[in-house]
């Protein structure tokens, strides 16, 4: 089907003598002719990419692209890198299927160039409604397959493996490692379309830098899955490398979308069969949760680096808090004067009691961390020669970070 419409996007350039390029209705490149000419930044990104951003998305959107039912004459937009364009929508028993994009940058396209191109659509039509049929039936069985190997049921997984190996979705039946993208929304705002289109984009620009049948992708309510597949053998890509290719595809396009504060990317550990990738998906998602409540740990988090936060994205906070783990800090917290007395204890304890390292961390003299520690001695009630005393304070610390209720500064 793909050479039929790679046919026929040829011989429409052909006619009207311009380069041509054919999208579906989500925007993502199908076929284009030969380019050559002018050409703008959009056009670029899109045959290098394969689809387009989510700032052009939503500006064509504005426009009305997804309504019309005649061709339309785009403007030129300068801050996006556009030059006006004529927009055919291609429709099927007006069922919208995509679209056809011409660059028109002296507006010189005719009435005629379009007829020609409008003449064209009962061919074109169908030939891409095959191809969405085609795409769209094995794309469903792919997220069926992944959405079920992210279920309890053991057997239920072990079928969709075997599901995606006889249909040649992945590869090999191998080492997996999950990656879990969540998007951080602004203060007051909830996720939207077009930042859960910004998410998959992201997703299958990695998966199509990494292979399609090393990966599998899934877009969820508020995060996104990639699966890596097939492990270290040759010619994989290792999921350290992944993970940044992914945060650096997130940042892209997430870019504009007043939504989205930022993006936390979880890794799990790896597995070593397909048919386990359930445990490394919850270890990446409490790994974007805990990177999401403490920025500093970065963009990417990787369940094996969290430590102490392993134990505690997995309790349940509704009926835990600082003050059951050691009143004394309980009572310290809600004072925001002790503020500098909490950093120096965690610091402290961090450093597993070394007075001199915490000194030097802090650049403190020795004798100004003596008189703090013995001040949060006296506050909160404890003993920090006590092991079990200490060790309390530090889980009281790591909580309280990890539900808001401590934030250094």
């Amino acid at each position: 089907m793909r050479m039929e419409l790679q046919r026929i996007v040829d011989r429409i350039a052909a006619r009207v003598k311009r380069p041509a390029l054919i999208e579906d209705r989500r925007q993502r490149v199908v076929v284009y002719s030969e380019h050559s000419g002018v050409i703008d930044g959009v056009r670029r990104s899109s045959i290098l990419r394969r689809h387009t951003t989510p700032e052009v998305i939503a500006w064509a959107r504005e426009i009305g692209i997804m309504e019309a039912r005649q061709p339309v004459r785009t403007p030129a937009s300068p801050e996006l890198d556009l030059l006006p364009r004529v927009c055919v929508p291609i429709r099927h028993q007006d069922l919208l299927l995509g679209f056809v994009w011409f660059i028109d940058e002296a507006e010189g396209m005719t009435d005629d160039d379009i007829s020609v191109v409008t003449e064209a659509m009962p061919d074109l039509s169908l030939a891409l409604y095959r191809e969405n049929l085609l795409g769209e039936l094995t794309s469903q069985r792919e997220a069926e397959a992944t959405r079920t190997l992210l279920v309890e049921s053991p057997e239920a997984r072990r079928e969709a493996v075997r599901s995606l190996l006889t249909d040649g979705l992945v590869a090999t039946d191998g080492q997996v490692t999950a990656l879990v993208a969540h998007l951080v929304v602004a203060p007051d705002d909830v996720l939207d379309d077009a930042a859960r289109l910004a998410l998959e984009h992201a997703l299958v620009a990695t998966r199509q830098w990494v292979g399609s049948r090393e990966t599998l992708h899934l877009v969820r309510h508020d995060h996104g899955v990639l699966l890596l597949c097939g492990g270290r053998s040759a010619g994989r890509v290792p999921a350290e490398e992944v993970g940044a290719h992914l945060d650096q595809a997130l940042r892209g396009s997430i870019r504009g979308l007043s939504s989205v504060a930022r993006t936390v990317l979880g890794v799990g550990d790896p597995r070593p069969r397909l048919y386990e990738s359930l445990l490394s998906y919850q270890e990446a998602f409490q790994a974007t949760r805990v990177g999401a409540q403490l920025p500093a740990l970065g963009p990417v988090v990787c369940w094996s680096d969290l430590g102490i936060y392993r134990l505690l994205s997995g309790v349940d906070t509704r009926h835990l808090d600082v003050a059951r783990v050691h009143p004394g800090l309980g009572r310290l917290l809600g004072d925001e004067a002790q503020q500098v007395l909490l950093e120096t204890l965690e610091t402290y304890l961090d450093l597993a009691g070394n007075a001199h390292a915490t000194a030097e961390r802090l650049r403190l003299h020795r004798t100004t961390l003596y008189y703090r520690l013995q001040r949060v001695e006296l506050l909160a009630d404890t003993d920090l020669k006590d092991g079990n005393e200490r060790l309390c304070l530090h889980l009281a610390l790591k909580l309280g970070r990890l539900t808001g209720q401590y934030q250094p500064g």
